[in-house]
């Protein structure tokens, strides 16, 4: 056991004890006869960064992982990272086009190798991260959604739900990212408040030296209308009904519809019909059986329906058809207008509606036992306010579109073997493909029968998480699934509750026909101390790793929970940070401090190193009831705050005050082992939120083998506590606290002993820890006493010291007739109060009773201070 240094080091301190677990695996686990407690992490992008929505996260994670491991579970927590078809593609896009590269120049199979050495660089930085923040992940478990057995759980899932009748390919509008140049699903779509115009525009009536007006806010698309619409109970426009209107600059006749989707009462009360680009307005197309135009290239430029605007960008295409509009009479007016408008989550750009084949699944039966889980108790989410919003999505839920435009992810098992878009089969492999496809088409060979392009959303691959890191889709009866499934907590970000938690609910049902987990705890968004979601792009986001360095992950760890309740946006502040790594260096000075002490084998323990022993087991105890409280109900920020008051007020501040022994003195051999074993039992406690110092104090208490380490030591079990003990203690602090606050209003020394005298029959508990701590010479009971008082109330209890004729007398009386003062106009308040028949006769009864009793104490204690005033 080497010396305990004098200043705690973060550094050197974590690194040795994080490596001293993995070389001792405690963080892997096997399947045995314990219990087991199981977290799957929610992946992060492979090629992401730690962030501090991360680092709330995990520490959580951790915090819940290192405490079952602690109650004797066998824990589990299952690290990993996600694919992330858009980001990720992208990256590799944006590093070949700066290379003079395109994508489809060097094609698919050449592309994926860029992908997957960009990945093998850049990939599994963030899982390194989180060891610095002491994560405890069982790393040789560590999984990525493409590795070859999550691969292929995917593909098999994509195979059995298309048999069962549950997958199909569709034609219908979805949402175009440009940027990236795929679909992308509704719930990826975020709408931004945006200042806009609304644009009036003439469409001259066929056949007549007339015109109507139509209001939009996207004149570019002029190009794909097929029809104007008016509602047919509009007697305004009843003229139109079976006429033709000229699309401006684009030139062409296109139908006056009628249909009552049109509201009379937004801009002029005629809209355009542009089936390809609204979603209303492709319903309305599918009804009217209009046309639909696509005037849009891939990358948003304007194809060859947009005439003479061909190839530019659709942006640039509105401010210029405005200007032709203006200049050839076809613009009526414009007028500012506030909308919303659809952007992608993942890239920022404005989503373009367009309608294209995609592969569909049909969500409305494997909604139902999702709801289910969550109205029966069965699955819990914390806090429970998100419960509605869970349900709503699932009430309301609709076929997930669920192919993506890419190449970098799960490519999807559909072959096809003619020459239509519908001659295809489904299959596992290729082989599998080849000999479905030669009962359809017995000319077809290895060579013709193509694979579908597209991947599938990131997200098909991370619904089978929990059930897919344990192999339960290729090998649904192993003993590792029927171990660790279903998983026992989630920790997530509410954003992701539709994208993630509901649809991971939807296939534990649909492949195991369990639940995938029993808890959801949602986290809050990290925002800074203007409320501000935290981001690079305001570089308001501080960097972790530099945060870690600073104040030791420990201090991080504790900063971030105090600033987090849960379900609720954390406001981080620094300030936090700072406050963690005082806790650190607090609990590191009390441990070198007891350290220090000698011990006197011989010496009988003192009374009032028993009283504050006795104290702080019930203390202890106690708070250990709440803690196991907190956590039932997920109040992990609460359950910290009882642990850091425990160890800096209880322990520290009072504890080690009563019994240390004076200055030169030894301390007994009884109380110094009883004040080690409280430590350890505080240790335990702590472990879960500071790993570093609590390993490093353990192990410095006493010589250890690795089987005696803290992360496996045994969590304090729930033990009876007697409540008056605690609160006898309480008060005994209050004396002592007020005897302090004499002495520091009135410049007398710690070291000169007063007299105190109580003012009662009932004789306080704790004496002899009074004496000590507040240094008092004698204590007797209502005793008469010459000199001038100083005196202070506890509850009714009146306490009062004799001082000498140095103290200013004058001053004690002035203070004295302030306070009374204050108390008589206290009073004279709720006095009017109690007299008003109406407050008395309407309030409620405890209301009444509580004014009541405040009338009684200001009363007695006013006559407590004229009687001090008289002896003054």
């Amino acid at each position: 056991m080497s010396e305990i240094a004098a200043k705690y080091s973060p550094k050197e301190i974590e690194s040795k004890w994080y490596r001293f677990w993995m070389e001792n695996n405690f963080f892997h686990s096997e399947p045995n006869e314990k219990k087991p407690y199981t977290i799957v992490i929610p992946p992060p992008n492979v090629t992401g960064v730690l962030h501090m929505g991360h680092m709330l996260n995990n520490t959580i994670q951790d915090v819940l992982i290192r405490r079952a491991r602690m109650l004797g579970f066998n824990a589990c927590w299952i690290p990993g990272t996600d694919h992330a078809s858009i980001a990720t593609e992208a990256k590799v896009v944006n590093k070949l086009k700066g290379e003079g590269i395109s994508k489809f120049d060097i094609g698919r199979e050449k592309f994926l190798e860029h992908a997957w050495e960009w990945t093998h660089k850049h990939g599994g930085i963030i899982l390194e991260q989180l060891k610095k923040l002491g994560c405890s992940c069982d790393w040789e478990r560590t999984k990525f959604t493409l590795d070859d057995d999550l691969y292929n759980s995917v593909i098999k899932c994509f195979v059995d739900l298309y048999n069962r009748g549950y997958i199909y390919k569709g034609h219908k509008m979805i949402n175009w990212d440009p940027e990236a140049k795929t679909n992308i699903s509704d719930e990826e779509v975020i709408y931004k408040e945006q200042n806009g115009k609304l644009y009036y525009l003439r469409y001259k009536i066929v056949g007549e030296d007339n015109h109507i007006v139509v209001a939009t806010t996207r004149p570019e698309t002029i190009f794909g209308d097929t029809a104007v619409c008016i509602n047919p109970d509009d007697e305004r426009y009843s003229f139109l009904k079976g006429k033709k209107v000229i699309v401006p600059v684009a030139g062409k006749e296109v139908p006056v519809i009628e249909d009552k989707y049109v509201d009379p009462e937004f801009g002029t009360g005629v809209l355009k019909v542009t089936p390809a680009h609204d979603i209303n307005d492709y319903h309305l197309g599918k009804r009217h059986n209009l046309k639909s135009i696509d005037i849009f290239n891939d990358d948003a430029t304007l194809n060859e329906h947009g005439l003479h605007y061909q190839g530019k960008d659709r942006f640039t295409v509105r401010k210029e058809i405005v200007k032709e509009l203006a200049e050839t009479g076809l613009l009526e007016k414009e007028e500012t207008y506030v909308n919303n408008i659809g952007t992608s989550e993942r890239t920022g750009a404005v989503i373009e509606p367009k309608i294209s084949v995609q592969w569909f699944l049909k969500m409305k039966d494997f909604a139902e036992p999702a709801l289910k889980a969550i109205i029966s108790g069965e699955l819990n989410l914390y806090p429970e306010k998100f419960k509605n919003t869970y349900n709503h999505w699932l009430e309301g839920i609709y076929d997930w579109n669920i192919s993506r435009q890419l190449w970098w992810g799960h490519r999807i098992p559909a072959y096809y073997y003619g020459n239509g878009g519908n001659d295809f089969v489904v299959a596992e492999t290729a082989e599998e493909a080849l000999r479905l496809a030669l009962q359809k088409n017995p000319s077809i060979t290895k060579e013709t029968l193509r694979q579908e392009e597209d991947v599938l959303d990131t997200w098909f691959s991370s619904w089978l998480w929990p059930i897919s890191v344990f192999n339960g889709i290729n090998e649904p009866d192993n003993p590792e699934i029927n171990y660790y499934y279903p998983t026992q907590d989630l920790v997530t970000a509410p954003e992701i509750i539709f994208f993630w938690v509901a649809r991971m609910v939807m296939a534990g049902y649909a492949f195991r026909n369990e639940k995938p987990f029993s808890n959801v705890y949602f986290t809050g968004i990290v925002r800074d101390k203007q409320r501000r979601k935290m981001s690079k792009s305001l570089g308001n986001s501080p960097d972790p790793l530099n945060l870690i360095a600073q104040y030791g992950a420990d201090g991080v760890r504790v900063g971030i929970l105090l600033s987090s309740p849960a379900g609720n946006d954390l406001m981080f502040d620094e300030e936090l940070l700072v406050q963690g790594r005082n806790f650190a260096n607090k609990i590191w000075n009390s441990f070198r401090l007891v350290k220090s002490w000698e011990i006197e084998p011989s010496k009988p323990t003192t009374v009032e190193n028993k009283e504050a022993t006795i104290w702080i087991k019930n203390q202890i105890a106690k708070t250990v009831s709440q803690i196991d409280k907190d956590f039932e109900k997920y109040r992990i920020s609460d359950a910290l705050m009882s642990v850091y008051k425990l160890i800096w007020d209880d322990y520290c501040s009072w504890y080690l005050e009563a019994v240390k022994p004076p200055y030169g003195e030894k301390i007994d051999a009884k109380t110094y082992n009883e004040t080690l074993s409280i430590l350890e039992n505080l240790l335990k406690l702590l472990h879960p939120y500071m790993p570093f110092i609590s390993e490093e104090i353990w192990q410095n208490i006493k010589e250890r083998k690795p089987e005696e380490s803290l992360i496996i030591a045994f969590y304090p079990a729930f033990a009876s506590f007697d409540e008056k003990i605690i609160s006898d203690f309480e008060k005994a602090k209050e004396i002592i606290t007020g005897v302090r606050n004499f002495r520091s209003e009135k410049g007398i020394s710690p070291k000169e002993p007063v007299e105190l005298i109580v003012r009662s029959e009932d004789k306080p508990a704790n004496q002899a820890t009074i004496i000590k701590l507040a240094n008092i010479s004698e204590i007797t009971f209502n005793q008469d006493t010459d000199k001038p008082t100083h005196s202070f109330l506890i509850g009714k209890t009146e306490f009062t010291i004799p001082f000498s004729q140095a103290i200013d007398i004058e001053a004690e009386k002035t203070k004295i007739q302030e306070e009374i003062q204050y108390l008589q106009g206290f009073l004279k308040s709720i006095n009017a109060k109690l007299s008003n028949d109406k407050f008395v006769n309407g309030a409620p009864e405890k209301v009444v009773t509580l004014e009541k009793k405040k009338q009684t104490d200001a009363t007695e204690k006013i006559i407590i201070l004229e009687n001090k005033l008289k002896n003054l």
